[in-house]
C-alpha cells in the first residue's frame, strides 16, 4: 500500500469517529461518498455524517488536528471532502544561480588550462634552446682553433701606423688638437688592450679589429677636415719652462678611470710625481680618502700610466695620519696635512715613513677655511716649475687665500703672499710658474678658472676660462710641469686636462 493511501485511510477513520461522536447531537446525516484523492479511487471510501467544519465538541482535539479539512454534500447526498496537504516551494531561482556560477567557473577553468598548455609548450621550446646553447658552448670549449701570435703582431703594426698618422696630424695642425689628442688616447688604450688580451683571451682579436676599423675611420675624417678648419694653437713651451704668458685655455677632460677603491670614495687626489732631475720618470699616484671624506689612509703608486689603467703592478701603502684632499707629490715625497692639526708632513714614498714634520704658522685647519663643496682641505699643497707651495688661510687674513713657498726638504716657509680672494668661495686652486689659479663652480657640469695671483709680480686679476667636468664637485687639482696637465679628482673619477699657454711672456 502506498503512503498516500495509508494517510487517507487514517484520515477517514478519524473523520468517522468524529461523525459518530456528533450523531447524538442531531439528526443522522446520510453517508457521503468521498471525492477522488491522489492515488485513491473515488468509490473506495465513504462515510456518513454532515459536512464537517471543525466545530468544537467532544471531538475538538481531532478537529484541531484536521482544521485544514473541509467537506460538503452534493445534490445526490454524497459527501465530498477536500484535504489540503502542506507544500514546500522548490527554490528554482537558487538552482539557476548555481547553474550559472558553475558555468562561469567552467569557462575560467578552461581558460587557465589553455594558458598552462601554452606555458608547457614555451618551456619545451626553451629547453631545446638551452640544450642547443649548451652544445655550442661545449663545441667552443673543445675547439682547438686559436689565433696565433702573428695575428697580434699584425694588429700591433696597424696600431703603430695609426699612431704615426696621429703624430703627422699633430704636426700639420701646428700644435695640439682636441680631437687628435682624444684619438691618441684611444690608440694608446687599444695598444694596452691588445697587450693584455695577448696574454689572456686570444679569441677577442675580432673585436679588437672592429675597434681598429672604427679608429681608422675617425682618423680619415679628421685628416679630411684638416684642410677645412685648421685651429690656430700656439706651440707648447718646453717642459719645465716658464717662457710663456700664462694659462689662456684648457682642453676637454680626458676620463682616465674610476679610482681603484670604487664609487663610494668620492674624495681624494691623484697626479704624477715631478722631479726636476728626472722630469720624464715621474710615477703616478692615487690617494682616495676614506668614505668620511677626511682621513687619508691608503694610497697607490704606479710606475707608468699603463699600469694605472690596467690596475697592474701597483704598490699599495698605508698611513694613518693624513687629512683632506690637499695632497701633492714632489721629488718622490708625498706632502700631507697631519690629521686634526695644522702640522704638515713629508712622507718618503720609498720607505712610506715620515721624513719631516713642521707646523704651518697661523694656518687655519679642521675645516675652518676649506674650499667650497670640499671639506677638510684647509691646507692644500701644490707643485709647479718652481717647486713646492702650500695654499691656506689664516684668521688674520680673514679667510682670504695665503700662498707660501716651502723648502721641499725641511718644510720651512721661504716666502708668503696674501691675496684678496676669499678661499671658501673658490672650489679649488693650483700653481703654474709661480702663478696661483683659482676655480669656482658655475653649474654641475662646468667650472671656471676665474682668478689669478702672480707671486712674481704681486698682481692679481680675473679670468674666465671655462672648464668642463664629468661630475658635480671637484675635490682636488694637481699640476705636473713636465706634461703640463692638470690631474683632477672629480667625485671619485680621475680626469686630466691639457693646458694651453699664451705664446709670448707678459
Amino acid at each position: 500500500m502506498r503512503p498516500g493511501l495509508s494517510f487517507l485511510l487514517a484520515l477517514l477513520f478519524f473523520l468517522g469517529q468524529a461523525a459518530g461522536d456528533l450523531g447524538d447531537a442531531g439528526p443522522p446525516i446520510p453517508s457521503p461518498s468521498f471525492g477522488t484523492f491522489p492515488g485513491v479511487d473515488s468509490g473506495s471510501s465513504s462515510m456518513s455524517g454532515s459536512s464537517y467544519n471543525g466545530s468544537s465538541g467532544s471531538g475538538g482535539s481531532v478537529s484541531q488536528l484536521f482544521s485544514n479539512v473541509t467537506g460538503s454534500v452534493d445534490d445526490r447526498g454524497t459527501c465530498q471532502c477536500s484535504v489540503f496537504l502542506p507544500d514546500t516551494t522548490f527554490p528554482v531561482d537558487r538552482v539557476e544561480r548555481l547553474e550559472f556560477t558553475a558555468h562561469v567557473l567552467s569557462q575560467k577553468f578552461e581558460k587557465e588550462l589553455s594558458k598552462v598548455k601554452e606555458y608547457v609548450k614555451l618551456i619545451s621550446v626553451y629547453e631545446k634552446k638551452l640544450l642547443n646553447l649548451t652544445v655550442r658552448i661545449e663545441i667552443m670549449e673543445k675547439d682547438t682553433i686559436s689565433y696565433t701570435e702573428l695575428d697580434f703582431e699584425l694588429i700591433k703594426v696597424e696600431v703603430k701606423e695609426m699612431a704615426k698618422l696621429v703624430v703627422q696630424l699633430k704636426e700639420s695642425f701646428g700644435g695640439s688638437s682636441e680631437i687628435v689628442d682624444q684619438l691618441e688616447v684611444e690608440i694608446r688604450n687599444i695598444t694596452l688592450l691588445v697587450e693584455k688580451l695577448e696574454t689572456l683571451d686570444k679569441n677577442n682579436v675580432l673585436a679588437i679589429r672592429r675597434e681598429i676599423v672604427a679608429l681608422k675611420t675617425k682618423l680619415k675624417e679628421c685628416e679630411a677636415s684638416k684642410s677645412q678648419n685648421t685651429p690656430v694653437v700656439h706651440p707648447s713651451p718646453a717642459p719645465g719652462s716658464c717662457g710663456h704668458g700664462g694659462v689662456v685655455n684648457i682642453s676637454k677632460p680626458s676620463v682616465v678611470q674610476l679610482n681603484w677603491r670604487g664609487f663610494s670614495y668620492r674624495y681624494g687626489a691623484w697626479g704624477r710625481d715631478y722631479s726636476p732631475q728626472h722630469p720624464n720618470k715621474g710615477l703616478y699616484w692615487v690617494a682616495p680618502l676614506n668614505t668620511d671624506g677626511r682621513l687619508l689612509e691608503y694610497y697607490r703608486l704606479y710606475n707608468t700610466l699603463d699600469d694605472l689603467l690596467l690596475y697592474a703592478n701597483a704598490r699599495e701603502l698605508r698611513i694613518t695620519y693624513g687629512q683632506g684632499s690637499g695632497t701633492a707629490v714632489y721629488n718622490n715625497n708625498m706632502y700631507v696635512n697631519m690629521y686634526n692639526t695644522r702640522n704638515i708632513a713629508r712622507v718618503n714614498l720609498t720607505t712610506n715613513t715620515i721624513a719631516v714634520t713642521q707646523t704651518l704658522p697661523n694656518a687655519a685647519y679642521n675645516n675652518r677655511f676649506s674650499y667650497a663643496n670640499v671639506a677638510w682641505q684647509d691646507i692644500d699643497f701644490a707643485v709647479d716649475e718652481n717647486g713646492l707651495w702650500v695654499i691656506y688661510s689664516t684668521e688674520a687674513s680673514t679667510g682670504n687665500m695665503v700662498i707660501s713657498k716651502l723648502n721641499d726638504t725641511t718644510l720651512q716657509v721661504l716666502n708668503t703672499w696674501y691675496t684678496k680672494q676669499y678661499k671658501p668661495s673658490a672650489s679649488n686652486a693650483f700653481m703654474v710658474c709661480g702663478v696661483l689659479y683659482a676655480t669656482r663652480t658655475l653649474n654641475t657640469r662646468t667650472e671656471e678658472i676665474f682668478y689669478y695671483y702672480d707671486t712674481n709680480t704681486g698682481k692679481e686679476g680675473k679670468l674666465d676660462i671655462v672648464v668642463q667636468k664629468m661630475q658635480e664637485n671637484v675635490q682636488s687639482i694637481n699640476y705636473n710641469p713636465f706634461d703640463r696637465k692638470l690631474y683632477v679628482y672629480n667625485n671619485g673619477y680621475l680626469l686630466n686636462y691639457d693646458l694651453f699657454f699664451l705664446q709670448n711672456p707678459q
